[in-house]
């Protein structure tokens, strides 16, 4: 998408009219990137820079919505769960949202929400071939022999696991990148070259980064990130 003057991309995301929008930029109500606007006529990238009005995003209007959460520990990745905190109750919108692929409720780190079917079941499905991204911290020193074991591939309930990319990052501490998501998938991994996960963080989905969203934070995707999401899944 063109870059547009803020004042029209303010009118465009339903803000608020041009002439309101201009107001607000000119009070400095509005940042851009996380610098506030004062000047009339400045030019932002709809795809990739991120606007918001008294700290709240503001964002283009689309048939659905698809958001990046950072999930802290102890939610549940689920749309109801009595007794449980679960990842909705996170995020401020009046779509009814789903949760793409599942979290578990100690790990933390990128889960997509969104309202678009395509999306939540093609992308829920654990034979849905997209990479996704954690970094591990385990219980002790890991060897050579114990990251190519996980990066082969280990029997877990009676089948293999997808051969998968393994970095290691420190003493006990690796990077480890899945084309799979079978339930409790890396927990098990771990378990069965004899060690035990300490923390687990997703920090990519696809094309999608974590990146310095904090816990609990969230935001809409890109138009850009939607974008290639939706031709990932098309």
């Amino acid at each position: 998408m063109k870059p547009m003057r803020l004042q029209k991309f303010l009118s465009a995301a339903g803000v608020c009219s041009r002439r309101k929008g201009e107001a607000l930029i000119l009070s400095g109500r509005v940042t851009v990137n996380g610098e506030r606007i004062k000047t009339l006529g400045t030019q932002v990238d709809p795809d990739a820079d991120r606007v918001a009005v008294d700290g709240k995003p503001a964002v283009l209007k689309s048939e659905h919505v698809y958001l990046a959460l950072h999930k802290p520990e102890g939610y549940v990745t689920s749309c109801d769960h009595p007794g449980e905190k679960i990842v909705l109750e996170l995020v401020d919108s009046d779509r009814r949202l789903f949760p793409v692929g599942r979290l578990d409720k100690a790990s933390t780190g990128l889960l997509l929400l969104t309202d678009d079917g395509r999306i939540h079941h093609r992308l829920s499905h654990p034979s849905f071939d997209h990479e996704k991204e954690y970094e591990v911290t385990v219980d002790k020193p890991l060897t050579q022999s114990v990251l190519k074991k996980l990066a082969r591939g280990l029997m877990i309930q009676d089948k293999r696991t997808r051969p998968a990319k393994v970095k290691k990052l420190s003493t006990n501490r690796f990077l480890i990148i899945l084309q799979e998501g079978r339930n409790r998938q890396i927990r098990r991994m771990v378990g069965k070259v004899g060690h035990t996960v300490k923390q687990l963080k997703r920090i990519r989905v696809a094309h999608i980064q974590l990146g310095k969203l904090k816990k609990g934070r969230w935001r809409h995707l890109t138009t850009k990130e939607q974008t290639q999401l939706l031709d990932l899944v098309s």
